[in-house]
């Protein structure tokens, strides 16, 4: 029971930090900052936790750490972020949600069959639908700009979920080597803002006002601390006990939570498309890896099957 109490907290966490970037956005801080100030909170927390330095096996291991820091922190938050000051948070959510369809379809580029091809195919030609279900029906709102503005948040949040499946690959394969998970973690923060050092000077003004704002620090303290440091060890403890195919069910929540979240918090609304393409994405989501967890238990011994987990978990 502790441990589903604890994958469902970690969801919960991960699915309302759209809401928390879109409330630090309209108080004035810039995509970039957040993307910093929020990292940099997660890599000390981390740091406080595993003191020590890891130092990776051999170079092709240290690359990996250095592509999935480029990829998985500093890439995909940008584009997330950015993403979020163009159209609402649900859409946002929505579409964040579906990066284990494109690990599945990275896993068939290299030549592995994590799913019948077939229900894989229907799985996300249901997801694609509830995106351009949720992403037209959000089509000029007061959250989300004009039509175009729209469109592009639209486009850069999908873009965000295949980098992130493209992390997930780099992470899953981290795993395997056998890195501990929270030092591990720490190092993709560290290699993450070291590639965000460059961007800096474009960042605009360091938002030392909005610091002071009580909001603004709680949800910055939020990002870094809970759902960038904290959560990475209670869904370890929910994947430990409870296993990596039952754990990353929950992820199956996150559009609906992420929704509910937004027209709570910010106001968004919630029409009746909106929630059709939200269920949409839900079910493609939920026949894509029911069948490729059926074909990972049936047709994949333990050594040579890839974490479901760090295929399909969010690093919020």
């Amino acid at each position: 029971m502790k441990a589903h109490a604890l994958a469902l907290f970690t969801i919960l966490v991960w699915s309302t930090t759209f809401v928390a970037t879109k409330v630090l956005l309209a108080a004035g801080l810039t995509p970039l900052w957040i993307l910093v100030i929020r990292f940099a909170l997660g890599f000390a927390a981390l740091s406080c936790l595993r003191p020590h330095r890891l130092r990776p096996a051999n170079q092709c291991d240290g690359r990996l750490f250095a592509a999935a820091g480029f990829a998985g922190v500093a890439c995909y938050f940008l584009l997330e972020n950015v993403a979020l000051t163009l159209t609402s948070a649900t859409a946002v959510g929505a579409i964040c949600a579906t990066s284990p369809l494109f690990c599945v379809l990275i896993a068939f580029a290299r030549g592995q069959r994590p799913a019948s091809p077939a229900s894989f195919t229907v799985g996300f030609a249901l997801a694609m639908g509830g995106i351009l279900l949720v992403g037209s029906a959000s089509n000029g709102s007061a959250f989300t700009g004009s039509a175009a503005d729209n469109l592009i948040g639209c486009g850069l949040a999908l873009v965000a979920s295949v980098v992130w499946a493209g992390y997930s690959t780099l992470v899953s394969r981290i795993a395997d080597a056998g890195y501990e998970t929270l030092a591990a973690t720490k190092r993709i923060f560290a290699w993450g803002l070291l590639f965000m050092m460059p961007a800096i000077p474009f960042a605009g003004a360091f938002p030392a006002l909005g610091l002071t704002d009580s909001l603004v620090v709680a949800n910055l303290l939020f990002l870094g601390l809970g759902a960038s440091a904290a959560c990475f060890a209670t869904w370890n403890f929910a994947v430990k006990h409870l296993g990596a195919v039952v754990t990353s069910t929950y992820i199956y929540l996150v559009p609906a939570l992420t929704g509910a979240a937004s027209a709570l918090v910010l106001g968004e609304p919630v029409t009746a498309p909106i929630v059709a393409g939200v269920a949409l994405t839900i079910a493609g989501l939920m026949l894509s890896n029911r069948t490729k967890s059926t074909c990972k238990l049936h047709r994949s011994t333990p050594a040579t099957q890839p974490d479901k987990a760090f295929l399909c978990r969010k690093l919020r």
